[in-house]
């Protein structure tokens, strides 16, 4: 019986320690797209956040949050998501061009 419980213990004590290190490869990863219009801010801000993820080789887990500020000039948009490594890092040039 004591057995049992120390086998228990320790499968517990594996699934904790293997959560635990999937859940410290993901973070927020947030990019920013400023311009002249707002439509032109979220498509380079939501642009930026694919090829980051993508050359940081990560996946994208969740909904893309976006905020934009109009400022009296330009508006700037900041595009966020969680992500967790699990993809073979891309070449990129810039936030723009990924292979």
């Amino acid at each position: 019986m004591q057995s049992l419980k120390f086998g228990l213990a320790a499968a517990a004590m594996a699934c904790a320690l293997s959560a635990s290190a999937q859940a410290a490869d993901c973070t927020r990863v947030t990019a920013l797209g400023e311009t002249l219009t707002y439509d032109t801010a979220v498509l380079f801000s939501t642009n930026a956040l694919k090829n980051t993820l993508a050359s940081q080789g990560r996946v994208g887990k969740g909904p893309v949050r976006t905020t934009c500020k109009t400022g009296s000039m330009m508006t700037t948009c900041y595009s966020s998501q969680m992500a967790c490594k699990g993809a073979t890092p891309k070449t990129c040039l810039g936030a723009w061009l990924c292979f």
